[in-house]
């Protein structure tokens, strides 16, 4: 006799989520693999006192000691262990990666919103954003740290204000586009708060193009963080972050390679995952491409 199954409560739901989150992954793998890979960049950071040891720890007599079993990845001109380093430098390009990407959206959401909606205040505020895009972000990076002075949040601010812009203009393009739809000149004609009117029917089309943008604006600010830091504009030296990691070990490039490598790596990986983090995002995001695949 055989017994008949017993289906257990909630059990054909669960199944269905994970059916979905299975198609998904199928579907997009980029996304899968960019967020997987930032998940575990962001796991060595959070969890670096557990996984390195002290990064400001000075050995002379291993100076210069190549990678192996003592030090995985060798050890820098001091002693130092460049592994600890380097896993410590990790939590820096991140949250300045992170920060960057969440304050320079948030700012250039509420900015673009009024730009394309409110025209006598588009036509002040981007000629301003206009002036800014004209300089290059690094050299206004630099001018920024020089007046303020170099530390973790001048970092941050310095990174934000040449990003702002560019999201501006995305979301700028966006409203302009939407704000001639028919249901938005409908809630003009009934009278709707301007206040309603962008957070009710024009905040939610700017939404996908942002976060993709975001993701681009997050890997930019790594990189950018990296070239500060090498060029003694960044982060104080006594904070390892990978770019002055790279930058006290270039003298040092052609005896003991690895104390530039292994921080360039890990930088490029992680550059690399937002990167396609953001590239899976917009496939996934946008409709048009969606339909096709």
């Amino acid at each position: 006799m055989v017994a008949n199954a017993i289906e257990v409560p909630g059990g054909r739901a669960v199944r269905r989520r994970w059916g979905r989150f299975f198609e998904f992954c199928g579907r997009y793998p980029t996304v899968v693999l960019g967020a997987a890979v930032l998940i575990l960049m962001v796991l060595l950071a959070v969890c670096a006192p557990l996984l390195a040891g002290d990064p400001m720890r000075i050995k002379p007599i291993f100076r210069l000691k190549p990678p192996g079993e003592a030090f995985w990845f060798g050890a820098d001109f001091l002693g130092r262990d460049v592994y600890a380093r380097t896993v410590y430098g990790g939590r820096i390009s991140l949250i300045v990666g992170g920060a960057v990407a969440l304050i320079s959206t948030v700012l250039g959401l509420l900015v673009g919103l009024l730009a394309g909606y409110v025209r006598w205040f588009d036509a002040v505020v981007m000629r301003f954003m206009d002036g800014l895009m004209a300089i290059p972000g690094v050299l206004l990076a630099i001018a920024l740290i020089s007046l303020a002075g170099a530390s973790l949040a001048n970092v941050v601010i310095a990174i934000t204000v040449p990003e702002i812009p560019r999201v501006v203009r995305l979301v700028r393009s966006v409203v302009l586009t939407i704000r001639e739809q028919p249901y938005v000149e409908a809630a003009v004609a009934v009278g709707s708060p301007l206040p309603k009117i962008l957070w009710k029917h024009i905040l939610p089309n700017t939404v996908a193009p942002l976060i993709v943008q975001a993701t681009y604006v997050c890997a930019s600010a790594v990189v950018i963080e990296a070239i500060l830091s090498f060029l003694g504009a960044g982060t104080p030296p006594e904070i390892p972050s990978w770019g002055n990691i790279m930058a006290e070990g270039r003298v040092y490039f052609q005896i003991a390679p690895w104390i530039i490598f292994f921080p360039g790596l890990l930088l490029a990986i992680t550059v690399l995952a937002v990167n396609i983090l953001g590239d899976g995002l917009r496939d996934s995001l946008d409709p048009r491409i969606a339909r096709r695949m």
